[in-house]
């Protein structure tokens, strides 16, 4: 549970109030009655009092807000969607950038490419999108903002037919720690835009995306099929294969998790331990029952609800299941290869799962995202097959340090030197986000953040301090 800090700001209410007077959107302060809803983020892990939170209507207050941080000298801290699992979009007596309110999306069907401001859900651009029968890969919980998304790397349903979404990333906006507004694509601040792409938000505050969109739905087949927990390690190995021979547009995930009180799953397995096969088929609907069926008859199955849904639809389906306002620590581990060792070490780890809100993914890569080159974006890990997901969560601060004890135990376990994913590597330990890159990778991005913020000033997020 992180500290909630009650002192007095460091920043003179006058020099508040006359930094508000010039934004074209809001100043929320300490004791103002939208204060406590504005402060508090998806994970309740993280209690923080910001001394303001500057909900910015525009580019020019986002330019404001970085040159008021960067003059007073105060933390700084940029939320887009708020899902942040260390709590990087909130910070104790300094500044909250809020892009909440800069939802702004235009959708180009005739050259398939959507420009998204930085205060989007995906939510938000999955239905604008979807209106022309276009997606791009988005996340598994609509409610997460496309802005730490993307700059992490991105996976979601469409991953092994189109890339993660910083490989579908052609262009960004984005505010400077020097509070200027540059581009950034291939042609312009190239050196900029491949950091951008998996490099997290060292860089700037990026205002706007510009994404390439692929032709999907409006209908896939998708869902999940359910088995009992004493087959685990049948399924699992099952899985192994049958993802080895998937084809590129059917991207999956080994969940094992414990039975929600669905109507779907039958009442006696309600709260119990279960395993369940997740995938999403983004080939043409009507093969998506022959497509799917190695990976439906894995063992003695439960419940299978695969069939044809609506894009947004699944998009969603996660949602209720990740709600807003629990203790949440999330973990992982890239593994090349899933060997017996691995998987293994998986069933030993689901077997020690601390409560039922706590769970293991496994998802399957390669397709598209091995196809990149490593050094194209500063997401290098292309040559890993796999990505371990470890979700710790409780309901309340109780028992909270116990289930990240055991999340840490399970990448350990996996071995030291598994390479984690940007956004998924717990609190933000530096020596986490150093393994989160390839030490070519990694030098390359210190460079880019001695050019870009050498004074650190971005430094609430999976750092790379800029060098001494």
């Amino acid at each position: 549970m992180t500290s909630t800090q009650t002192g007095p700001s460091r920043i003179g209410q006058a020099t508040i109030a006359e930094f508000a007077g010039g934004l074209r959107g809001t100043a929320v302060l300490p004791g103002d009655d939208d204060y406590d809803r504005e402060r508090s983020i998806w994970n309740a892990a993280h209690d923080r009092r910001p001394a303001v939170i500057v909900r910015c209507a525009g580019v020019a207050d986002v330019m404001r807000t970085v040159d008021f941080a960067r003059s007073e000298g105060v933390p700084l801290a940029v939320r887009g969607g708020g899902h942040s699992i260390p709590g990087f979009s909130t910070v104790d007596d300094g500044i909250v950038l809020d892009l909440s309110l800069m939802k702004g999306i235009r959708v180009d069907p005739d050259t398939r490419r959507v420009t998204a401001e930085a205060g989007c859900l995906w939510k938000d651009l999955d239905a604008e999108t979807q209106q022309f029968g276009l997606a791009v890969t988005g996340g598994l919980v609509s409610s997460t903002g496309i802005a730490g998304l993307t700059t992490g790397g991105g996976i979601g349903w469409l991953l092994r037919k189109y890339g993660l979404t910083c490989d579908n990333l052609v262009g960004a906006d984005v505010v400077t720690a020097e509070g200027q507004f540059v581009h950034a694509s291939a042609e312009e601040n190239a050196e900029l835009f491949w950091g951008l792409r998996g490099g997290g938000g060292n860089f700037g505050v990026v205002t706007s995306f510009e994404y390439q969109l692929h032709e999907v739905g409006p209908t896939v087949y998708c869902g999940l099929v359910f088995y009992p927990a004493d087959q685990a390690e049948q399924v699992l190995r099952g899985y192994r294969e049958a993802s080895a021979q998937a084809p590129d547009e059917l991207t999956t995930l080994f969940n094992m998790t414990t039975a929600p009180p669905v109507p779907f799953l039958p009442e006696s397995a309600h709260g119990k331990p279960i395993i369940a096969v997740v995938g999403c088929w983004s080939g043409d609907a009507d093969a998506g029952e022959a497509a799917t069926a190695a990976f439906r008859s894995l063992g003695t199955v439960v419940a299978d609800i695969f069939d044809a849904r609506p894009y947004v639809a699944w998009q969603q389906v996660l949602d209720p299941l990740l709600p807003r306002g629990l203790h949440n620590y999330f973990r992982s581990a890239f593994l090349r290869t899933a060997d017996d060792a691995a998987l293994q070490s998986l069933l030993d780890s689901y077997a020690r799962v601390p409560n039922a809100l706590s769970e293991l993914h496994l998802y399957r890569l390669g397709g598209a995202v091995s196809r990149v080159a490593a050094d194209a974006t500063a997401f290098a890990q292309r040559d890993q097959e796999y990505l371990v997901e470890v979700i710790a969560r409780t309901p309340t601060a109780e028992g909270f340090g116990e289930v990240v004890q055991w999340a840490r135990g399970v990448t350990s376990a996996l071995g030291p030197d598994a390479a984690m994913y940007v956004n998924f590597t717990g609190d933000g330990d530096a020596s986490n986000v150093v393994a989160a890159y390839p030490p070519d990778t990694y030098r390359r991005l210190v460079a880019l953040k001695n050019e870009y913020d050498p004074t650190n000033l971005f430094r609430l997020n999976q750092n790379i301090p800029p060098a001494a």
